[in-house]
C-alpha cells in the first residue's frame, strides 16, 4: 500500500505524511507541482529525521504519476469529503495507492474520475473536514489492518 499526495500545498502536512510513511513502511508519492519549495529544509520541522527512512517517489505531474500507476497495476483510492463509501466499509488491497488531494481545495474532477474508489470519513455534517494527515493516518491504518500489515 502506498500514499500519494496530489500537488500538496502545505509543507507541514507533507512532512507529517512523510513521517507517517516512514513509520508505517509505505512509499509516499509526491505529485508535482507542490505549493511550496520541496526541500529537506522545508520539511525538516515536521518530518524531523524520519525523512531519511521513507521511500519518496516524485512525479513531475499528474500524467506521469497516472502512467506509473497504470504500468504498475496499482489501484487508486481517493480520500475525499465527497466519497460514496465509508473508509471502514471499503475493501483494501496490497496494491492500493491512497490518494490525497490538496489541503486547500481537494482533488479536481479528473482525479476523481481516475480513481477506482472514493472513500470518506464519516463525521459531523456541520464540519468540513479533518486535517489531511489525520485523515490519511486513519484510512492507512484501516487499509493496513485489512491487508494484514498492521502488526507489531
Amino acid at each position: 500500500m502506498d500514499l500519494a499526495l496530489f500537488q500538496p500545498d502545505q509543507a507541514q502536512n507533507t512532512g507529517t505524511l512523510l513521517r507517517l510513511g516512514a513509520c508505517m513502511g509505505v512509499r509516499v508519492h509526491i505529485i508535482d507541482p507542490c505549493g511550496f519549495a520541496f526541500s529537506e529544509r522545508a520539511l525538516r520541522r515536521s518530518a524531523m529525521d524520519y525523512i531519511e527512512h521513507v521511500d519518496i517517489m516524485r512525479h513531475i505531474d499528474w500524467n506521469h504519476f497516472n502512467q506509473w500507476q497504470t504500468d504498475n497495476n496499482k489501484r487508486l483510492v481517493l480520500l475525499t469529503t465527497k466519497g460514496p463509501n465509508s473508509y471502514c466499509d471499503y475493501k483494501y488491497s496490497d496494491d492500493d495507492i491512497l490518494l490525497l488531494g490538496q489541503e486547500s481545495s481537494g482533488a479536481p474532477d479528473f482525479v476523481h474520475a481516475a480513481s477506482s474508489g472514493r472513500v470518506v470519513i464519516p463525521m459531523r455534517p456541520e464540519l468540513r473536514s479533518l486535517n489531511i494527515a489525520v485523515a490519511a493516518a486513519m484510512v492507512l491504518g484501516e487499509g493496513l489492518r485489512q491487508t494484514g500489515h498492521f502488526k507489531l
